[in-house]
């Protein structure tokens, strides 16, 4: 039986590509429009446009058109996902930076 449900988008595949985490950083310091976006790369509008269109389907931001201009806004809650699975690796390198400092103690009581 086929799953007729649209797949929910993807944050991890839309943050994958670092043009799209790069527009990320931009928009966390405010909106933008696509002009000043695209003026950051170096590759056309329409490319710069296509990466948009992927973050805007996977919800990290959201389109308000003013007159013929398009202006940007970040969705930082929908990043929550990542940080998420981030702080599993958070808690691994603790616990293994933790022990590393413990053994060079040791070594240096010994010296």
């Amino acid at each position: 039986m086929m799953n007729t449900q649209t797949p929910e988008p993807d944050v991890f595949t839309a943050v994958s590509h670092p043009v799209r985490r790069q527009i990320l950083d931009l928009l966390s310091t405010g909106d933008a429009p696509v002009k000043v976006i695209a003026g950051h790369f170096e590759m056309s509008r329409p490319a710069v446009s296509q990466h948009l269109r992927i973050l805007l389907d996977a919800g990290l931001v959201t389109e308000e058109r003013h007159g013929r201009e398009r202006r940007y806004h970040l969705l930082p809650d929908r990043l929550i996902p990542i940080r998420e699975w981030l702080t599993h690796y958070e808690k691994f390198w603790d616990h293994h930076l933790e022990r590393l400092q413990q053994h060079l103690l040791k070594g240096k009581k010994k010296s």
